[in-house]
């Protein structure tokens, strides 16, 4: 029986995720990724708290472009937030994503604006 694109994606996801994780010093820059909208956090695993968010959907984000171009600059915004809060460096995690288009974009966004990965 075939995965739907979900599951395979949550396999993906959980495999990822027994390695990857944040603490308060270098925290995990979750990347979920919908069909409109993108979002990243920076959580702490250790206490399981997020320690900043950015995503497309905030004000403070000027959402013009095409997705990929907004992926950036949400990754410069979560970066920007992270360094405000005092982090540096990061652990990245693509969720189950394929490291290309938006979450590669986001990616290159956030070390465009500083952080470390």
């Amino acid at each position: 029986m075939a995965l739907s694109k979900t599951d395979r994606r949550q396999r993906l996801r959980f495999r990822i995720r027994k390695t990857v994780s944040g603490t308060a010093q270098r925290p995990r820059l979750a990347v979920f990724r919908s069909n409109k909208e993108i979002y990243a956090q920076l959580i702490d695993d250790v206490n399981g708290k997020t320690i900043t968010a950015a995503s497309s959907r905030d004000k403070d984000v000027k959402a013009t472009g095409n997705k990929v171009e907004i992926a950036k600059i949400v990754g410069k915004a979560v970066a920007v937030k992270a360094i405000k809060a005092g982090v540096e460096t990061v652990s990245f995690d693509r969720g189950g994503y394929l490291y290309h288009g938006r979450v590669k974009s986001l990616a290159e966004g956030a070390r465009e604006g500083g952080l470390k990965f």
